[in-house]
């Protein structure tokens, strides 16, 4: 079974996590829009990072788990609809692809791994120490958004035949 795990946002990720071993992560695609230049996902090329992994595989055979991200206390207006919208343009490629859908709140997965109330760069260290092999792609203080896919991806493959 292929696990594709996403970390929602302008600076997330997505794991493709299969047997238990990660086989690939990418940053979240995105591009420049409007005059400000600011960010946003780059919803053609997720399709195109999703749809040329899972050519030769079953629909039954892939788990799409989203981190199910809501609004969070101190964050400005602007960021926040960001935010949302990048969620919404990853739950419509999926569901566009007749892909199933599971999501995950943040409290569960981190609980999982002991990472509440923990540094953001603590989940960078847990996945290297759960996957020593993939820890040169994990180097860089900036890379937690990888480790937090990795995770997401780890927690279902380790958890969901108890929950199906």
């Amino acid at each position: 079974m292929l696990i594709i795990s996403m970390d929602p946002g302008i600076s997330g990720s997505i794991c493709f996590f299969e047997d238990g071993k990660i086989i690939d992560v990418v940053e979240m695609p995105t591009m420049i829009e409007g005059k400000k230049n600011k960010k946003q996902v780059n919803g053609a090329q997720i399709y195109n990072e999703i749809s040329h992994r899972i050519k030769n595989l079953k629909k039954e055979n892939i788990k799409v788990v989203i981190e199910q991200v809501s609004a969070m206390p101190g964050q400005g207006v602007t960021s926040m609809f960001n935010f949302g919208q990048s969620f919404g343009i990853l739950k419509g490629i999926c569901a566009a692809m007749q892909l199933p859908m599971y999501f995950v709140r943040p409290a569960k997965w981190k609980k999982y791994f002991n990472l509440i109330n923990s540094e953001k760069d603590a989940s960078r260290t847990k996945a290297i120490e759960i996957f020593p092999y993939f820890s040169s792609q994990l180097s860089k203080k900036k890379d937690s958004n990888k480790a937090d896919a990795i995770l997401i991806a780890s927690f279902y493959y380790e958890t969901y035949q108890s929950e199906e």
